[in-house]
């Protein structure tokens, strides 16, 4: 099969069958968010074949995240629209995230077959394995417990050259600044609704955590990107990432 693993991330590199099998959908589907206008056109090659990357895999996951939050075709259309264009799919590899984090923690007991499907690429022994270190996937028998939340995520790590130890203490690090942040955010936000009804202290909390989780997304990427520049070389500063 081929694929783009080791090319340039917007390299396309799949065929729509191969496009297909890597998102977990199936070929009609592909074409028909192409005629929607929700997947970009891929690249036409040699023989007229039609050519995807990155960003096409990137998108159709988004998709399906946001069908799982019960989002109706007409909605999601409406979400895209209003993507800011040329996004990279690491850019909509962070808005999934962000849709992923309004729903509520969740595990799911899925098959070997459904990891994989999942996970949107194939997955060798020692990736499993490294998804059991990560704390993303547990096995439980002939099946796998999984945070859907974070397994995409995951899986986006298996290609970076840091070893579990470091994955791992990363996330420690993380849990416990945003739930210090939470806890102050939380501070901040009640007495603007110790007097509200019920309802309408719900509607207030639907509308503010996605905003509240983008802003708190954008300042960490700005502030890590200060960090890095402290103590990247001058002469890599300059490299495309």
């Amino acid at each position: 099969m081929t694929t783009d693993t080791d090319s340039d991330p917007g390299e396309p590199a799949l065929t729509i069958d191969e496009l297909a099998a890597r998102a977990g959908t199936t070929v009609r589907t592909v074409r028909f968010y192409g005629t929607k206008g929700l997947l970009p056109p891929p690249v036409i090659g040699a023989r007229r074949v039609g050519h995807y990357g990155r960003e096409h895999l990137a998108r159709l996951a988004l998709i399906e995240e946001l069908q799982h939050q019960g989002m109706t075709l007409a909605a999601i259309e409406r979400y895209l629209n209003r993507l800011p264009p040329g996004l990279s799919h690491h850019d909509l590899a962070v808005h999934r995230a962000v849709v992923a984090s309004w729903a509520p923690d969740t595990e799911e007991t899925v098959t070997a077959e459904e990891l994989r499907r999942r996970a949107g690429r194939p997955l060798a022994a020692e990736d499993v394995e490294r998804l059991v270190a990560m704390d993303v996937v547990r096995p439980d028998g002939e099946t796998y417990r999984i945070d859907p939340g974070l397994l995409r995520l995951a899986v986006e790590l298996l290609d970076v050259p840091l070893s579990e130890k470091a994955i791992l203490a990363a996330r420690t690090v993380l849990i416990e600044h945003s739930r210090a942040a939470a806890h102050e955010l939380s501070q901040l936000f009640r007495a603007e609704v110790a007097e509200r009804a019920e309802k309408d202290v719900k509607s207030l909390s639907a509308h503010m955590q996605p905003l509240i989780v983008q802003a708190l997304l954008t300042a960490f990427q700005r502030s890590l990107r200060a960090e890095v520049h402290q103590w990247l070389p001058e002469s890599e500063e300059g490299r495309p990432s």
